[in-house]
C-alpha cells in the first residue's frame, strides 16, 4: 500500500513536470516558491521579477500578432516587441512601421500592462475632455480620438492603447486603425 502511494505520487510528479517542461514562466515561479520557502527572499523576488518579465514578453508576442498586415501599396517592417517590467511604470508593447507611396510612413503601436494606459483611459470616459484632445470617432465599436494631424488613439477595455501615427494623411491612418484586430485585442 505504501509502495503504491509512493509510485502514484512519483507518477503524478512526473506528469506535472512534463506539463511544465520548457515553460520558463512556471519554472521561474517554482524557483521563487522554493526560494521563499527556504527563506531566501532576495532570490524569490528575482525569480518572480523574471516570471513577470517573461509574461510581459509573451504578452508582447500576442500584441504583435494583432498588428495589421500592410495595406495595398504599402510595405511593413517586422514588428518590434517590448516588455518593460515594473520599472518606469511598466509596459508591454508591439509596434510596426509601414512604408507607403511617396515615402509616407505610419506606425501602429499597441501598448498594455501600464498604469499610464489606465490613466489615459480615464480621459476617454469624459467626452468633454476627450473632445478637447481631438475629434471623437469610432473604430469598430470603440471610441477613438483623432488629432488635427490625423494621429489616432484608441483605448480598448481600459487596458490597451492603440496609437496610429506618422507622416501619411489622416485617411491612411484611419485605414490602418480600422485594420487593427480590435475584437481579438478586447479578448486578451
Amino acid at each position: 500500500m505504501i509502495v503504491s502511494r509512493i509510485l502514484l505520487a512519483t507518477a503524478l510528479t512526473l506528469v506535472a513536470a512534463a506539463a511544465y517542461a520548457g515553460d520558463d514562466v512556471l519554472e521561474a515561479i517554482d524557483h521563487a516558491r522554493k526560494a521563499y520557502e527556504d527563506g531566501n527572499l532576495s532570490t524569490a523576488k528575482q525569480q518572480l521579477d523574471l516570471a513577470s518579465q517573461l509574461v510581459g514578453q509573451k504578452n508582447a508576442e500576442s500584441l504583435a500578432a494583432l498588428l495589421p498586415e500592410p495595406l495595398s501599396g504599402w510595405k511593413g517592417d517586422k514588428a518590434e516587441k517590448t516588455a518593460v517590467g515594473t520599472a518606469v511604470f511598466g509596459a508591454t508593447s508591439a509596434s510596426r512601421l509601414y512604408h507607403g507611396p511617396a515615402g509616407h510612413t505610419i506606425q501602429v503601436r499597441i501598448t498594455g500592462d501600464s498604469a499610464m494606459v489606465m490613466q489615459f483611459a480615464q480621459l476617454f470616459l469624459n467626452p468633454a475632455i476627450a473632445g478637447a484632445m481631438g475629434k471623437l470617432i469610432k473604430i469598430g465599436d470603440q471610441r477613438a480620438i483623432q488629432s488635427s494631424e490625423g494621429t489616432i488613439n484608441i483605448v480598448v477595455n481600459d487596458k490597451y492603447l492603440v496609437t496610429v501615427e506618422g507622416s501619411a494623411d489622416a485617411a491612411a491612418k484611419l485605414a490602418y486603425a480600422q485594420a487593427v484586430n480590435i475584437a481579438k485585442l478586447s479578448k486578451l
